[in-house]
């Protein structure tokens, strides 16, 4: 007799069964609970139509699942959000009992890589992207591939997509000697084969179920935004206009309530889960946030969304004009650069960085072919290339970018975090989703802030939340708009010495004044600011990515998270100086 661990109450009913069922229906049951669906609703499927046909099986499966979030049943009542991407754990949990499996290595292993692709996929789609790249970059990285990777994988194939793009293709071919185990599997027996099909098909059913059921679970759903107020991450992201590009069409009206001084900018990643930029529009005025990817002004993407109440016309570019593709940024590449690596553009720069192995790794495949390469390793190295933001640096050796090339290809001054460990300069100018400081992309902030040079000749005062490496200051520097006083904010004391060092550095004559904690901003201490200077002519911030984007489906809890939450804090701030500088008319 088959026990199955996890269950409670239906523990008897499993028995049962199992005494009275004959060796097919222990099967079918084995492996219907290895695809993540309950002892009992396998139980009563087949009770209902017999052990005999599959499909059946499946089908009324799939029929209980349906009809969970609305009705009870002996699993116990179970509600999800079919259209939150924040839930869809939840969506695939309800199904599944970790607990109810057989000690079988691999079944566990299969169905554990399933089910993640699954999730991935389901999540992706939930961000607003086309479910066949969603699918390609999965099917490239591989299921294990963190959500933040998966999304610089579809960045890297928009950009640099051929015919014969290496992105569209898995790399396996670059051996890593580590990587290779005695005994993997080369292939799957008849059953495994059957139920990989059934978990397919199940997969594809309950995808088509979400998509139908999507706008009914929207009405239901309380206190949700209506699908088609909901803020949707244009592809191209190009912002209200863009250097050397037509202008959009568009109209910006903002609220009265909203409309500056004080101004305010307000910086997030631009792929967050579903409903968090309505949110955040609401509780800054509603204004409609503006999405830029800054491979426009510089050579590598980096896709975020922007809420302010700046004027948005007569914007220039910061002179002379920064560098914009890769070989402009680091012309000293050129002579090494094979003429089969096609790229202009960085990936996203981040902080993980591609390892001294991978480099020799792609200097031996290449070696042994001269300076013609078969198309097939061209494309395994180009796959690394992209997703590590190599550069060739000699021949036949891709090497990952310097702190210095990072900080230049962001917009930092030279040796701008020189001072600290090299693995904190990684940090501090990657895309550290783990930091809870904000960095920016200075060429593309100091395109939004150029209108504010003929507002404040003579200076500003500046309220700086979550300042980072203080990427705000300096693009207002770089503009030539004197900084008068800057209140700055920032937990991270690597970052804050990396930005008082660059504020003696530009010998700046104005007052600097440093806080670790946002909750120090009380009512009486802002009300001291402004009573001291005069008030505030901009608040600039961005509140920390880690829940909202990153690796760790789990703690994505959106803008309730530990540190996402603090948006909330940016906004207090905000309303406060408004209120206060108000009264004081």
């Amino acid at each position: 007799m088959v026990m199955f661990l996890g269950e409670t109450s239906g523990s008897s009913n499993v028995e049962e069964a199992s005494t009275s069922a004959a060796g097919s229906s222990s099967r079918l049951i084995h492996e219907f609970v290895e695809m993540g669906f309950s002892v009992n609703m396998v139980t009563r499927a087949i009770e209902e139509t017999g052990d005999q046909n599959t499909e059946q099986i499946l089908e009324a499966l799939l029929r209980y699942s349906a009809t969970l979030a609305n009705s009870p049943s002996e699993c116990g009542p179970v509600s999800y959000d079919l259209q939150s991407s924040e839930s869809e754990n939840d969506f695939l949990d309800d199904l599944s009992d970790p607990e109810g499996c057989l000690d079988n290595e691999n079944f566990v292993q299969e169905d554990t890589v399933l089910r993640e692709k699954e999730t991935k996929l389901l999540h992706l789609i939930d961000m607003d992207f086309p479910e066949d790249e969603a699918s390609s970059a999965i099917n490239a990285c591989g299921p294990d591939t963190s959500i933040a990777d998966l999304i610089d994988f579809i960045y890297a194939s928009q950009i640099g997509k051929t015919d014969d793009s290496p992105l569209l293709k898995p790399l396996h071919q670059i051996p890593n000697d580590d990587e290779t185990r005695p005994g993997q599997r080369r292939g799957f027996p008849p059953t495994d084969q059957k139920r990989k099909k059934l978990f397919a098909e199940k997969f594809k059913r309950k995808l088509e179920m979400r998509r139908s059921d999507s706008n009914e679970s929207e009405k239901i759903r309380k206190g949700s935004v209506e699908d088609h107020d909901r803020i949707r991450i244009p592809r191209h992201m190009i912002g209200f206009g863009i250097p050397n590009e037509p202008t959009p069409m568009f109209q910006r009206k903002l609220p009265e309530a909203a409309v500056g001084p004080p101004y305010f900018y307000f910086e997030n990643v631009a792929y967050t889960p579903t409903g968090v930029w309505n949110t955040m529009s609401r509780f800054l005025y509603e204004i409609e946030p503006e999405f830029v990817d800054s491979l426009h002004f510089c050579p590598a993407a980096r896709k975020r969304g922007y809420v302010h109440n700046l004027p948005v016309q007569n914007r220039y570019l910061l002179q002379p004009i920064p560098p914009l593709t890769i070989h402009e940024a680091l012309p000293m590449t050129r002579k090494w650069w094979p003429t089969w690596d096609q790229r202009e553009k960085f990936n996203c720069v981040r902080t993980c960085i591609g390892s001294a192995k991978l480099t020799q790794r792609i200097k031996e495949a290449l070696e042994c072919w001269g300076d013609n390469p078969p198309l097939k390793t061209q494309k395994d190295v180009m796959y690394e290339c992209k997703k590590w933001n190599l550069v060739w640096s000699g021949k036949n050796i891709a090497a990952p970018l310097e702190p210095d090339e990072y900080e230049f290809i962001m917009g930092y001054p030279k040796d701008h975090t020189r001072g600290v460990s090299r693995t904190e300069r990684y940090k501090a100018v990657g895309n550290a989703f783990q930091l809870q400081t904000n960095l920016v992309q200075v060429n593309t902030v100091a395109y939004h802030f150029s209108v504010l040079k003929s507002m404040f000749p003579t200076g500003i005062t500046v309220l700086s939340l979550f300042s980072g490496i203080g990427g705000a200051e300096i693009a207002l520097h770089r503009l030539g708009i004197p900084l008068k006083t800057v209140v700055s904010v920032e937990i991270s004391e690597v970052s804050r010495s990396i930005f008082r060092g660059w504020w003696e550095q530009t010998n700046q004559r104005g007052n600097l004044i440093e806080l670790k904690d946002v909750q120090e901003l009380s009512t009486d201490q802002l009300q001291k600011y402004i009573n001291t200077y005069g008030g505030f002519d901009l608040i600039v911030g961005g509140s920390p990515c880690t829940n909202l984007t990153g690796s760790n489906l789990h703690h994505r809890d959106g803008l309730t998270g530990k540190e996402s939450i603090l948006f909330y804090d940016f906004c207090r701030v905000l309303d406060t100086v408004k209120c206060i500088m108000r009264n004081n008319k």
